[in-house]
């Protein structure tokens, strides 16, 4: 062992335990049952197993536990992003797409493409970069993978300065932050910008995150841990103080937490939510929808000061097999077009044909879970009856199995579209980087319809 470092050697990592015991001692608290001479028994902790504390000080480790209940944050307000239930649930059993007929199956196809009839199926591509990137761009030490990421957030950021929100006097909110990559680059493009502030949205704790390495004193960087589903922004200290215009935005936001960022943006912020003792707005019925955008103006004229409208949200779409129909924006658009939560289900599913390179296989091949070709991305695992590619030979061939993931992924996002612009946003769908660089290459980009832009 190192000296003064613990004596336990740790069989699973084939070496000494790092630790530093107490004075006088061999072995840290956690191997402290290694002593000789030590008596006291340990157990594992029952707020997490993963360790163990000595019997006899039990009550005084939970008080302190890392894993204990923490109270809540000031804008936490539960399910307030959640969404609203459904009469008509999806059932409880879900039968597998490959257990179903293929008249069923026809009869799903019929209907994804009947909905999708009028909509804009091929989106323009607007692949931009950014000078704050050419450097690091540039530099040959990145590897394929560093670079790929480092091309979608140079895009990212020169999509977000043709819609002019790289400026100053506005709070940057990062959802699904991870490391805060997608931060700490908005940042280095704002070096002589004042007055910027950044919040990195994320419910689990993170490793080697770079928002801890910014000093400079023109941009704050804070840290959100909560589920956005919970996130009340309104209720942020630093947004209530500092009353900014919030930009919304994201990188490759996995499946329903794009839903829940949305509402967070439009529903509970903008609305100027007054606590968790609010009741949620009334669902609006289509009639209604046709007055929202023209009251939207008025209705902001007469909102407090500090509910100023979002000025901007640009996430990367993905992992739409990920999504839920409870929390989806658009399920307005769904039952417009004669389609509910059973066809939700289903298309959201089939959605990951388009990117889980289901390719004609062997049959060995195919027992086993297939993954997506994007590995440096969210990676998708389906079980083996619902992507492997035997399950449906003679029915679709890979290209249509394809396409018709591509036209479910489009269907989705279609209504996210339509759930902002019917908020008064401008809204659009666009390819950001190439296929090449990552299978999920779609950005949704929203700003305020001229009336709601203040003077």
């Amino acid at each position: 062992p190192i000296p003064g470092r613990c004596a336990y050697f740790v069989e699973r990592k084939k070496r000494f335990c790092k630790m530093i015991p107490a004075p006088g001692r061999r072995f840290c608290g956690e191997h402290g049952h290694q002593e000789e001479e030590n008596d006291r028994k340990r157990i594992p902790c029952p707020l997490d197993p993963k360790h163990t504390v000595y019997e006899d000080q039990l009550q005084k480790h939970l008080k302190k536990c890392n894993s204990r209940e923490k109270p809540k944050p000031v804008y936490f307000v539960q399910d307030i992003n959640a969404g609203f239930k459904d009469v008509a649930e999806i059932p409880e059993k879900q039968v597998p797409i490959s257990f179903l007929s293929k008249e069923e199956l026809e009869n799903l196809i019929t209907k994804l493409k009947k909905a999708s009839n009028g909509l804009q199926l091929h989106l323009q591509e607007q692949i931009l970069s950014h000078q704050a990137l050419q450097e690091a761009l540039s530099d040959p030490n990145n590897g394929e993978s560093a670079f790929k990421h480092l091309k979608q957030q140079a895009s990212i950021l020169g999509n977000m300065e043709k819609l002019h929100l790289l400026g100053p006097g506005r709070c940057f909110v990062e959802f699904g932050a991870g490391r805060g990559k997608l931060s700490h680059w908005v940042d280095v493009a704002l070096q002589n910008v004042e007055n910027v502030q950044f919040l990195l949205v994320e419910r689990a704790t993170t490793r080697f995150k770079v928002d801890g390495k910014h000093q400079r004193g023109d941009s704050v960087f804070e840290r959100l841990r909560v589920d956005i589903q919970h996130l009340c922004l309104k209720k942020v200290p630093v947004l209530e103080k500092k009353k900014l215009p919030v930009v919304g935005i994201g990188k490759h936001l996995c499946g329903a937490a794009t839903d829940l960022a949305l509402r967070c943006l439009v529903e509970s912020y903008t609305t100027c939510c007054d606590g968790e003792n609010e009741e949620p707005a009334p669902k609006r019925s289509r009639t209604d929808k046709a007055e929202v955008a023209s009251n939207n103006s008025t209705d902001n004229e007469s909102m407090e000061d500090d509910c100023k409208p979002v000025a901007g949200i640009v996430i990367a779409l993905c992992c739409h097999h990920k999504c839920d129909w409870t929390h989806y924006v658009g399920r307005e658009f769904f039952k417009s077009v004669g389609l509910g939560p059973v066809e939700f289900n289903y298309f959201q599913r089939m959605s990951s044909w388009a990117t889980c390179g289901m390719k004609e296989t062997s049959i060995t091949a195919s027992t086993s879970e297939d993954q997506t070709t994007d590995t440096e991305e969210h990676e998708q695992t389906f079980s083996k009856t619902e992507s492997s590619s035997d399950t449906l030979t003679g029915i679709l061939t890979v290209e249509e199995r394809k396409e018709i993931g591509h036209l479910c992924k489009l269907l989705i996002d279609h209504g996210r579209m339509e759930y902002l612009q019917q908020r008064g946003y401008k809204a659009a769908l666009q390819y950001y980087t190439e296929a090449a660089v990552s299978l999920e290459n779609v950005l949704l980009t929203a700003v305020p319809s001229p009336s709601l832009i203040p003077e």
